[in-house]
């Protein structure tokens, strides 16, 4: 039985991950600032990660063998989980994002080492615990924390680039929906005047890829994408199947505000080398139907 470690993750494939430790008979403990039970047979543990004392007051002398981060935003939380979790853990998980790539613009998918976290500079002193800062500079903020355990950590560590997520009755996003709404009833879709496809995984495609990331050892950035990008155009068709009276009309703006999973630039992941380490990803055209039926056929 191994002892596992999740911070935050009850919503969406954060509590899907859980059900997968438990189910392959790991004692898990989660870690929330108690606004959510997590699922029966989990410990839990309240406490403010952004607080030290307050997380070090709830572990106790507890150590494990997996600690997988799923709410770490800022090399503040990143720099309290480091020095909290020195000696109490043997591997650590940081569930990072696609957004890190933010400033690359690439034709290829995008490779692991086009952001290499031991390069990034770090600065404490922004004003990270800003809501309004923080939605802005998300990117910025997984960039940093990543950085924070390339630089020092006293554990092995992985960084999960994860992908668009799409699927499950639970989406909370509401970014299918907005295509639904704008094709229910004929509304333009603002796209950018050159619109780039990009890389998606699906709700449980990612629970799997989390829990198979626990129990290997490789170490470093990887990223988490389904094969194939899709484009805004493939998912208003998918959307469109459960609005049949609707009708897709898309507005091409140069500047200003434009619809989700519509991008000005490149936005897709190289995933080769998950795949090399052994991890069996999905065909994302072929989940892809079904991922939005579980999203907007909760409506039908």
């Amino acid at each position: 039985m191994r002892e596992i470690c999740v911070i935050g993750g009850n919503r969406y494939f954060g509590k899907r991950l859980t059900a997968r430790l438990m189910a392959a008979g790991d004692r898990v403990t989660v870690i929330n600032r108690g606004s959510s039970k997590p699922p029966p047979g989990a410990i839990h543990l309240i406490a403010d990660r952004n607080d030290e004392k307050s997380l070090e007051k709830a572990l106790d002398s507890r150590t494990f063998d997996v600690v997988i981060d799923q709410v770490c935003y800022t090399p503040r939380q990143a720099e309290i989980a480091r020095r909290v979790f020195a000696g109490r853990t043997r591997r650590y998980v940081m569930t990072s994002t696609v957004e890190v790539y933010e400033y690359e613009d690439s034709a290829a998918l995008v490779r692991e080492d086009a952001v290499d976290p031991r390069t990034v500079a770090v600065d404490f002193e922004l004003p990270w615990d800003d809501p309004e800062f923080l939605d802005a500079h998300y990117g910025e903020g997984k960039r940093q924390a990543e950085a924070v355990f390339a630089a020092a950590a006293a554990f092995p560590y992985v960084s999960v680039r994860v992908a668009h997520v799409l699927g499950g009755e639970d989406d909370f996003t509401g970014r299918l929906e907005h295509y639904a709404d704008r094709i229910r009833t004929g509304a333009p879709i603002a796209v950018p005047a050159v619109n780039h496809a990009a890389t998606y995984i699906h709700v449980e495609e990612i629970a799997d890829f989390l829990a198979w990331t626990a129990g290997a050892q490789f170490t470093g950035p990887v990223n988490a994408a389904s094969h194939g990008v899709l484009s805004t155009e493939e998912l208003c068709e998918a959307a469109a199947a459960h609005v049949p009276e609707g009708r897709t009309v898309f507005e091409s703006v140069e500047v200003g505000e434009v619809s989700p999973f519509s991008f000005a630039r490149s936005y897709g992941m190289d995933n080769s080398r998950g795949t090399r380490l052994g991890f069996p990803f999905g065909e994302a055209r072929k989940w892809l139907p079904r991922a939005v039926a579980e999203t907007l056929g909760k409506d039908d």
